[in-house]
Formats: C-alpha cells, structure tokens, sequence
C-alpha cells in the first residue's frame, strides 16, 4: 500500500534544502528518488509543488505519498558472473561487455540483475520504489568493468550519498583516437540529453556539470592509451567528454567514427568482438558502507582490451 507522511519544518531546520530535510526525515528515502516524487506531483510543501533546492520555512507543511515500491519485472536466471567480493551488505562483480545491467524495454531479460537475483537469491536491496534492484550505478553494455551492487537497504542509502557526494574512486582504462601534446588533463563541460537525439547526450550549457580526469599512459601510433578519473558520472560521460575534445572512444558505437581508417583500426574493426567501445571500469574504491573500511579493487584488462592493445603495439 502507499504511505503517506506529513513533516512540520520546526525551527531548527528551517533554511534547509526540501531534499535534504525529507532525506534525514524519512528512513529509506534517497535524493534521487526524492526528485522522482516531486517530479510525480507526490512531494508537495504547503499544498504545491517546489524544487527540490527550495529553502524551507519555519510552520511549513512537507506532505509526502510514498507510492507502493513496484515488483521488479525480472526473473533469476543462472549466470557465470564474477563476482570479487561479497558480504551480507554488498558485493563487487566484474561486468564483461555486452552484458546490459539493469532490464528495460528490449532488454526484459539476460541482464546482470536477472543473474543477480539468482546468485544472490533475491537478497537484493529495494530502495528507489523498484524491489530487489540493487544497482547504485550502471556501466554501459559494451563497457567492462567493476560495479557495486548492493544486497542490504542500509548500504544502499549510503552508497547513493557517497554516488552523490563524489566519494567513490572510479578509474577507467580506455583508447581513443589521436594523440595529445599535454599528457594530463581536465575536461570540465556540462552535460545534458540532446535534443536532436534523445538516446545521446552531449556537451550543453544548460546541463549538469561533468568533470572527467584523464592522464596518457602510452601513444600507439594514431590512438592514445587513456587513464580517465571521474569526479562526477553522468550517462555516458567520458565517451561525451572524449568527443567534445576530438579524442573519441575507439570503437564508440554512438560518439566515435563511423568506421576506423587507419590501418590498425581497420584490423581490429575486423575481429570477432567487434563493434564495441574501448572501455573498461577498473578500479573503484570506497569506505564500506556499513563498517567504514577503505576497500579498493583493481581488475585486470579483459581480454578484449589486452587484444587490442597489442595490435596497436605492433603495428607502430
């Protein structure tokens, strides 16, 4: 059944933000899905609706509808995932590409979390008003690489924050086209939907700030072998990043070339895996959640990855 929850803002949080005041007021709540409810007319102050960055008022009336958290339309199905670590509160898997993460309309089902689900027997957080999701953040289907998933509603309200807050380390190991003067850098653009095209993103004045790090770890003839940090992560945001400065992910299905020209590229455009984005999570560190401890996990290179590293290597 939906819940209803009515607040009185007292004096001392007066000056608070809506979102952080109903955040620490009502258990199980995250900024994110806060921002869905007033976006669904179900968080009103004083009878209307507001921001989520409106400063309250001392008397002010916080009405909030919490709609019944929804059945995750997804069956457990066995799955070879790899997992690298797991407790009670979380686990750490290594995601191969092509594996899409969360389901969705033509992705109903061979997802990680279907594979999820089964592993973990449903022991799956349910914060967000979906049961069992589990998922903080998501990496692209053809992109590799590590992800938290969290098994206990406690982790994942701390871990949200945490997402929110920029207080998860998150190397990426990538190769884009071209080569650069400065071998580090900073790409600091806002990023937002295009208009044009609603499945792409891209560098606009009204989006949502984006910070990406990157440092060049070798140049193999007409591409650059990238170490890439975020500060922020919006959808798709190295591969806009790298785009926006003329350095696109080899092999980006969506921002790249439409077909690789140099010799080498060709090559590897040639190979079985191919197409897919050079794109590979490899680190993510973090405070656990619940116990506070510094954990920091490092993956190897797929396979992929390694592949193409080397035919770039022999064909300087």
């Amino acid at each position: 059944m939906s819940e209803r929850v009515s607040l009185t803002v007292g004096a001392s949080h007066a000056g608070s933000r809506l979102d952080v005041f109903v955040t620490a007021s009502v258990e199980g709540m995250t900024r994110s899905r806060i921002q869905r409810l007033l976006e669904e007319g179900n968080l009103l102050v004083g009878g209307k609706i507001l921001k989520a960055g409106y400063k309250l008022k001392e008397g002010d009336t916080v009405e909030l509808l919490i709609p019944e958290a929804k059945e995750l339309n997804a069956k457990p199905e066995k799955m070879d995932l790899e997992i690298v670590y797991e407790d009670e509160d979380l686990a750490i898997v290594n995601k191969p590409r092509g594996l899409v993460v969360h389901p969705a309309h033509g992705h109903e089902d061979g997802t990680m979390v279907n594979g999820l689900m089964y592993a973990f027997e449903g022991r799956l957080s349910g914060i967000n008003g979906v049961l069992r999701p589990g998922i903080v953040h998501r990496i692209d289907k053809d992109t590799s690489g590590l992800l938290a998933v969290c098994k206990s509603d406690r982790a994942h309200l701390v871990m949200s924050e945490k997402m929110k807050e920029h207080d998860i380390e998150r190397v990426y190991h990538t190769v884009v086209r071209g080569t650069f003067k400065e071998l580090e850098g900073t790409i600091d653009k806002p990023i937002g939907r295009c208009d044009q095209d609603r499945k792409k993103m891209c560098v606009r004045q009204d989006g949502r700030r984006a910070v990406t790090h990157y440092r060049v770890l070798e140049t193999l003839g007409s591409y650059s072998y990238l170490e890439v940090r975020l500060e922020t992560g919006r959808t798709h945001q190295i591969r806009v990043h790298m785009q926006s400065i003329g350095h696109p992910v080899m092999g980006d299905p969506l921002y790249g070339l439409v077909k690789e020209t140099t010799a080498a590229g060709k090559k590897i455009a040639g190979m079985d895996f191919w197409p897919g984005q050079i794109l590979h999570a490899k680190v993510l560190g973090f405070e656990h959640p619940v116990t506070g401890e510094y954990m920091r996990f490092d993956s190897e290179l797929p396979e992929y990855f390694q592949t193409v590293l080397a035919v770039l290597r022999k064909e300087e």
